[in-house]
């Protein structure tokens, strides 16, 4: 299988179902098509059409197909964990019902992406980290019984962000059920390097999300500790051929594992003026062309 490559809604400024500094539904897909994208994320539950039949509709009338989508909720809370097991059984129905792959978990996170303001410890308690991982093996249980795979997304002031952290998840986590999505901005976000990373642990990474990180506007994040959305307002995460990750490297190593997954276009951009994801997305399907990346 070669590489399939898509994007996500978050290419285009979409991080909630529902907001008016959103782009509206049907010209995010529009665009993605213009674009020269096949594939997306379905992004927040409800933003693209909860009914299959309408989703579906919406979908062929342009050619898109969908690779998977998220969930996001506190793994190591059990209040919160049930929730995302209902939350999951109907994602998980949708997508295979679309074709589809992955489910994509990420834990929620530490501080409130707007203020920074704490709103739990940025380090667990060995019963909560042991929380997080069984919530993690339980979703992974349920996506595999409903034919899909879980790729586990470490993300930046969740509690899974660095890669001590990440290595920690990928040895307590059941590999029947849990695999990992790599993400390579929050990956260089918090300091380390995908591509060695995916390098060492090839076996586990099916699903990869693409986007670069500002080496000026990180370290002044760090630094000030800016809020994560400021930063992503600020610009820190860019387009993959102008910040600190090597993606000619990155798509010499696909070709040498040789990788057989999807990789997703997920440049987070929050809020955007609507006139800006288009040509974005444009240059980066270019870009990911000439350096071989699908």
């Amino acid at each position: 299988m070669a590489i399939e490559v898509g994007t996500a809604p978050d290419s285009w400024g979409v991080w909630f179902a529902d907001d008016i500094r959103q782009i509206p539904a049907w010209r995010f897909l529009d665009e993605v098509v213009e674009a020269g994208y096949d594939w997306i994320e379905l992004g927040p539950f409800g933003y693209l059409p909860k009914d299959p039949a309408e989703l579906k509709r919406q979908l062929s009338k342009r050619g898109l197909k969908v690779s998977g989508t998220f969930v996001m909720g506190h793994l190591e809370q059990p209040e919160t964990l049930k929730a995302m097991r209902e939350e999951a059984s109907v994602v998980c129905a949708l997508l295979r019902d679309l074709g589809a792959r992955y489910v994509v978990l990420i834990d929620d996170t530490y501080t409130d992406l707007f203020t920074g303001k704490p709103t739990a410890s940025p380090r667990l308690k060995a019963d909560e980290w042991n929380r997080l991982v069984e919530g993690a093996n339980v979703l992974g249980r349920l996506a595999k019984e409903s034919g899909l795979i879980l790729a586990f997304h470490p993300h930046a002031e969740t509690h899974v962000e660095y890669e001590d952290q990440i290595e920690a998840f990928l040895e307590a986590t059941d590999p029947e059920y849990v695999q990992l999505c790599l993400d390579t901005g929050h990956h260089a976000y918090r300091g380390g390097d995908p591509v060695r990373f995916l390098r060492k642990h090839a076996s586990r990474i099916p699903y990869l999300h693409l986007k670069n990180v500002d080496r000026a506007k990180q370290q002044e994040v760090a630094v000030s500790g800016i809020p994560f959305a400021t930063a992503v307002e600020m610009g820190i995460f860019c387009e993959p051929s102008r910040g600190i990750v090597d993606f000619t490297s990155l798509a010499d190593l696909l070709r040498t594992l040789p990788y057989e997954g999807w990789v997703t276009v997920e440049q987070d951009m929050f809020p955007v003026a609507f006139d800006k994801p288009l040509p974005i997305a444009r240059r980066t399907r270019q870009y990911l062309r000439e350096i071989g990346i699908g």
